[in-house]
């Protein structure tokens, strides 16, 4: 009985098991989201300078190689604008919108469960409060006076009422920082594919053949 009344997840009462499944589920996509996130940062100014290193020199074949072994989005977009290298500004520019549009979705995935979840934690709390209530008001006849039983049901109302606060806080606050991850993510898109895009236009194949012809 010692440890009945000492243990904090009984004593909150049958609520308190959902109450766990909701924190242990936001916690392991707060881990996934958070690794895969972290995966998309890559050395942009190295890998972008790399890449035009080797398309200056030709090297075409090795630019889309060296795409596909750079692992994240940011590599995936660059790599869709060399598979039209050599074609017009528009098709450059439609290539990379295209690819961005496919990645961005790929970013947000299960973020709004997390938000999901903070709206729901709460409520489970709510809800196990008000069985308490409910376990208090059917047993007010049968108490005879023992304080301890009443201190038990106020001490699950209250126990549960927290948990779900705390549970909603913490998903609150892993939404937002991966929300923030993501819009850090896609601003570094709009950078890499502008500067990409301008590139690949100013270093058009055909440009060149124009030149030396010219200078014949």
């Amino acid at each position: 009985m010692d440890y009945l009344d000492n243990n904090f997840i009984l004593q909150g009462g049958p609520v308190m098991y959902p109450l766990l499944f909701v924190s242990l589920l936001g916690f392991i996509l707060f881990i996934e989201r958070a690794l895969y996130l972290h995966k998309g940062h890559i050395g942009i100014q190295d890998f972008l300078s790399g890449i035009k290193n080797l398309v200056s020199k030709g090297r075409l074949v090795e630019a889309l190689t060296l795409c596909e072994d750079t692992p994240g989005p940011m590599a995936r977009i660059v790599k869709s604008a060399l598979l039209h290298y050599g074609e017009s500004r528009d098709s450059i520019r439609s290539a990379i919108q295209s690819a961005a549009i496919v990645e961005i979705p790929g970013l947000e995935r299960r973020i709004g469960t997390i938000a999901a979840l903070a709206r729901v934690a709460p409520l489970l709390g709510f809800l196990g409060t008000l069985i308490a209530a409910l376990q208090v008001l059917y047993g007010l006849e049968s108490f005879n006076g023992d304080s301890g039983l009443l201190s038990r049901y106020l001490a699950q109302a209250l126990i549960t009422s927290a948990t779900g606060l705390g549970i909603s806080i913490m998903a609150l606050l892993a939404f937002h920082f991966l929300s923030g991850r993501v819009r850090a993510l896609v601003q570094e898109f709009e950078w890499v594919g502008h500067e990409i895009h301008e590139f690949l236009s100013t270093d058009r194949p055909d440009d060149k053949s124009g030149e030396a012809e010219a200078e014949k």
